[in-house]
């Protein structure tokens, strides 16, 4: 994409607040920039950037700017395109060093780089089978966790017991000795194999620099200025590969924060931020504390979960100061169970959906990945668009793939005369895109909300590059496929409280604030404790407007209320006014969810969707039901749907709908065991639906109107 015209340096600094102004107007020396969540770290660094190529004081091809994400070093490089400056490195550390090591390779070893293996978890398969050890597909990943968090350590089979002693590390289902055992076996089967793993990369990158002074030398004639990202985030092994890029040279700005310290078990530890200072003598420090994220109520509860009962900061630095306008208080809502909660977050969903705040803007943030599918099947019932973070990545999903081929196939064929978003909505609807949303949920909405992401990136390329024409759009969807970083999908976002880190919404709603998961049971400790009450207000701080918390007095229906309400919110909530807990409507035994398989039961295949855990079949197998009967089904919803003025997903969702036909229930018991019924809807639908399933003429049967 063609860069904004450029600014010259006093433009670049006219548009920043005063602490965003000190950290950008030095670019050159050390530098450890505070940053509080929300206050425009980014901003901060990339006019840094800006500033000191404006100003002459570096070029940008000698900089390296150092992400933790490749949607952050993305982000990066498209704000600094903005401010009219190209030709910045800003990559991962892995990015960084691979790039170094696939340049490198030839001269320092000789021949190609070895190969990456994509997964660990297969190689750890065949070293525990080596040792006679035989573990499950989540022990396994766990292992293969361990044996990252020992790498990165720098820690080796030979100190591994005596390292994880230290560290207080307990590895999944062995002792260390046997840990030990299995990291040996796993390091001989990648040497036979020729391969290496990710750390590998940084490993390998490491060793060439320390062994070779001309490649080292090479390297820092290349990159002269450094910018860290996140850096309390930088494990062991980063940091001693960034001495290396550095090679005693002071060159480097670090931005980070100690409050967001979120990752101490991959490694990452924030000694590195906290001590910087003292590793760069006469380094300047600037701490960012103005909030531009956040309303002052959501501000007022998260810097009260983070502050001591005594009234000091818990991990140093400043409270942030709000520099919006005032807001809704946040709201907190009891549930009796976790179906109820699950139902409950649905409806809160609907309700802001109902104000006009779109489904991309409201994310909902748990702290365990297994409280989502229930959340998942609610919003299912209610026809709401989702999507879950970490799962199938954008680029490859097939009707992307086939978008971005017809994308390419006509920019020669592209006039100049029809403008970008025109041109790219007719090419899209030659592969299933629809200017109007489907009516209903489940996989036909997500494939729709895929291809519209498409149409939003033409428009957001015109908006910065009025000229800008197809070819230039394929050349920036190259660039994020390089760098991974998707376009936004305009459905409810769903994420593990570590998974939001770095990204924000309009409204977010915090699930499972009860003791047990906010912190989880597995934290002891007393820094295990603490890193799970930092988990809490990075998860807070992602909201701009509204801020939810949602916690079930039990995990099933009918079970005794024995769970409380976090001890992280003791004396927090008091200091919000409005945020009173709200009961959730307690549901009878006959309105209790059935547990829904996991594997098809045709086939017997996981189930990957809300949609396929609905009808309990995956994709891949035939429909079981009566196509009449589905098509009577239809017709009768139709008929629902159009006297109550509403889509026919709110009356049943197309998944539901199969679920039904398929399973024809004849009692209430039968009927509200299928995902997407409930109660309500069987009171006013149930009698209804029997009468078509009996052949009744569906359009003939009386039609309630849905509310």
């Amino acid at each position: 994409m063609t860069p904004s015209p450029p600014l010259d340096a006093d433009d670049i600094l006219a548009r920043l607040d005063p602490e965003q102004r000190e950290v950008a107007s030095r670019p050159l020396g050390p530098m450890v920039v505070v940053a509080g969540a929300g206050t425009g770290k980014t901003r901060a660094i990339t006019h840094r950037i800006a500033y000191g190529v404006r100003s002459g004081a570096y070029a940008a091809p000698r900089v390296l700017a150092l992400t933790f994400t490749a949607r952050a070093a993305g982000e990066m490089r498209t704000r600094l395109r903005e401010l009219g400056v190209v030709g910045v490195q800003a990559r991962t550390f892995h990015a960084a060093a691979l790039r170094q090591l696939h340049y490198f390779w030839p001269q320092a070893v000789g021949g190609g780089a070895p190969e990456i293996v994509a997964q660990k978890v297969p190689l750890v398969a065949e070293a525990a089978g080596r040792l006679r050890l035989r573990f499950q597909g989540s022990e396994l990943r766990d292992l293969a966790a361990e044996i990252e968090w020992a790498k990165v350590s720098l820690v080796t089979a030979e100190s591994y017991a005596a390292a994880a002693t230290r560290a207080g590390r307990t590895p999944p289902g062995l002792d260390a000795t046997a840990m030990a055992r299995l990291i040996a076996a796993y390091e001989e089967i990648k040497t036979a194999r020729g391969v290496i793993d990710f750390e590998d990369v940084l490993l390998l990158t490491l060793g060439i620099l320390r062994e070779r002074d001309d490649i080292a030398a090479a390297i820092r004639e290349q990159y002269r200025h450094f910018v860290v990202d996140e850096y309390q985030d930088v494990n062991t092994l980063q940091q001693r590969l960034l001495e290396h890029w550095l090679g005693g040279r002071h060159e480097i700005c670090v931005v980070g924060d100690p409050a967001q310290t979120i990752y101490s078990f991959t490694g990452a530890s924030s000694t590195h931020l906290n001590g910087f200072a003292r590793a760069h003598p006469g380094a300047s420090q600037v701490t960012l504390v103005r909030n531009y994220r956040s309303t002052p109520q959501i501000l007022a509860l998260a810097n009260a979960v983070a502050t001591r009962p005594g009234g000091s900061r818990r991990w140093g630095g400043q409270a942030l100061v709000a520099q919006g306008e005032r807001g809704p208080e946040p709201g907190v809502h009891t549930f009796p169970d976790d179906v109820a909660e699950a139902d409950g977050i649905a409806r809160i969903v609907a309700e802001l959906r109902d104000r006009d705040i779109r489904p991309g803007q409201i994310a909902v943030l748990y702290r365990i990945n297994a409280q989502s599918e229930a959340i998942e099947s609610a919003l299912a019932e209610r026809g709401i668009p989702y999507l879950v973070r970490g799962g199938e990545r954008f680029f490859q999903r097939r009707e992307v793939k086939t978008a971005i081929v017809a994308l390419r196939g006509s920019v020669r064929a592209d006039d100049g005369e029809t403008p970008l978003p025109d041109l790219v909505r007719d090419l899209l609807t030659g592969v299933g895109w629809s200017r109007v949303p489907p009516a209903t949920g489940g996989s036909a909405r997500e494939r729709w909300e895929s291809l519209d992401a498409l149409a939003g990136l033409a428009d957001q390329l015109v908006a910065a590059s009025p000229q800008a024409r197809l070819g230039d759009l394929v050349r920036e969807i190259d660039e994020r496929i390089a760098a991974a970083h998707a376009p936004s999908v305009d459905g409810v976002t769903l994420a593990s409280l570590h998974a939001a880190k770095g990204l924000e919404w309009d409204a977010v709603i915090v699930a499972g604030c009860s003791d047990g998961l906010i912190p989880v049971t597995m934290a002891q400790l007393g820094e295990e404790i603490e890193e799970e009450r930092r988990l809490l207000y990075v998860g807070l701080t992602r909201a701009r407007r509204e801020l939810h918390l949602t916690w079930a007095q039990a995990r099933t229906p009918g079970n005794n209320p024995s769970r409380r309400l976090s001890r992280f919110f003791e004396g927090s909530l008091g200091s919000t006014p409005g945020a009173t807990p709200t009961a959730g409507r307690r549901r009878t035994r006959t309105q209790t969810r059935q547990p829904i398989p996991a594997v098809c039961r045709t086939c017997g295949a996981p189930l990957s969707s809300a949609a396929e855990r609905t009808t309990r079949r995956c994709s891949a197998c035939p429909a079981t039901y009566d196509e009449a009967t589905f098509e009577a089904l239809k017709s009768w919803r139709s008929a629902v749907a159009k006297a109550a003025s509403v889509p026919a997903y709110v009356v049943f969702t197309d998944a539901t709908l199969t679920a039904i036909a398929e399973s024809t229930p004849g009692t209430d018991a039968e009927f509200v065991a299928i995902p997407g019924v409930g109660q309500r809807k069987l009171t006013m639908y149930g009698d209804q639906v029997r009468a078509v399933l009996a052949g009744q003429d569906p359009v003939a049967v009386d039609t309630p109107t849905a509310d």
